[in-house]
């Protein structure tokens, strides 16, 4: 296992590369806890640093959840890191505020924090970007106990020079609990965002599309999220769960979420692709729960990945 911490329990996590070293920012809470289900209302970031993906320097907690009544006031979940024009580091992720100790209501919004230098983050007022009713599933509107609209994934399209932020979300509208959809926004400056509409349709068998992220490997784009065996919906309900590939054209544009396959089963989850020093890409995930062991988490060796003959992102197995 390449990342593990002795008394915390680690799971998502994103990276940021400053051309010398990989960083590894990631959620974690404590074992003392106990009951792993508690470590969601508890998460913290935290960071890392590795120049072989292997072997890492753990340099400890860089962001706290926020004071009572902050829109991340209980927790600070997943995101992504991007640098800007001017040179700044800027880190999207998840303010995470539950309602009450006893209910799972919770709503989660996007907020921004700011470094020199990868290693001391400022936070930054927030949120900065927030669900719209008018496209998106928000608390109170269907069953399902939360408004969704987290894990952001941010990147610059040269096609159109904007800044555009991939969200996981549900649609407004459609059969549930078959909603999950890619949410989007977009910003030319990577303060203020506009809302748009989401770049698929609810009714693609998943409840939520968790954990997205956009790469290119061998010319062709790949969108790379996850959902578990619990989430599938619709036509998928039933089937495993884990991580999931989908090759896209030019993008951002409308995609199909239906037409993605599984590239690994959820004893592993969460997966980011990155480039080794050889610039093979790899896959990292953390270590999920299995059948009869506790979720312990922890994030993985590298992966070996590979582009199939139909285009779909696998695992580079040896013969």
């Amino acid at each position: 296992m390449a990342f593990r911490l002795d008394d915390f329990r680690v799971w998502d996590f994103w990276l940021a590369h400053d051309g010398t070293s990989h960083h590894l920012y990631f959620l974690h809470a404590p074992t003392a806890l106990g009951d792993p289900q508690l470590r969601h209302r508890n998460a913290r970031i935290g960071h890392a640093t590795s120049t072989d993906l292997v072997t890492w320097t753990h340099h400890g907690q860089i962001l706290d959840a926020g004071g009572p009544g902050s829109f991340d006031a209980t927790a600070t979940w997943t995101g992504s890191v991007v640098r800007g024009a001017d040179g700044l580091w800027r880190m999207f992720y998840t303010g995470s505020r539950f309602l009450s100790d006893d209910s799972n209501a919770n709503v989660e919004t996007i907020g921004l924090a700011t470094s020199p230098d990868l290693f001391s983050w400022s936070k930054q007022p927030g949120p900065v970007c927030i669900a719209d009713p008018a496209h998106y599933e928000v608390l109170g509107s269907s069953s399902w106990p939360e408004e969704a609209w987290r894990d952001p994934w941010v990147f610059r399209s040269d096609r159109d020079g904007l800044w555009h932020m991939l969200v996981t979300a549900r649609a407004a509208t459609g059969t549930e609990p078959d909603r999950g959809v890619l949410g989007h926004a977009v910003s030319t400056d990577l303060a203020t965002w506009q809302v748009r509409p989401p770049l698929s349709q609810p009714g693609s068998g998943f409840a939520h599309l968790e954990v997205f992220q956009l790469v290119e490997l061998a010319g062709t784009r790949h969108l790379v999220f996850c959902c578990d065996a619990s989430r599938l919906a619709g036509h998928r309900a039933g089937q495993p769960g884990g991580i999931w590939s989908l090759p896209v054209g030019a993008f951002p544009g409308p995609v199909d979420p239906a037409q993605a396959r599984l590239l690994v089963g959820e004893e592993l989850y969460a997966g980011r692709v990155a480039f080794d020093r050889s610039g093979r890409p790899v896959l990292l995930a953390f270590h999920n729960s299995g059948p009869d062991a506790p979720f312990t988490g922890g994030i993985s060796d590298p992966l070996p990945l590979a582009v199939d003959a139909d285009g779909y992102l696998v695992l580079d197995r040896p013969a």
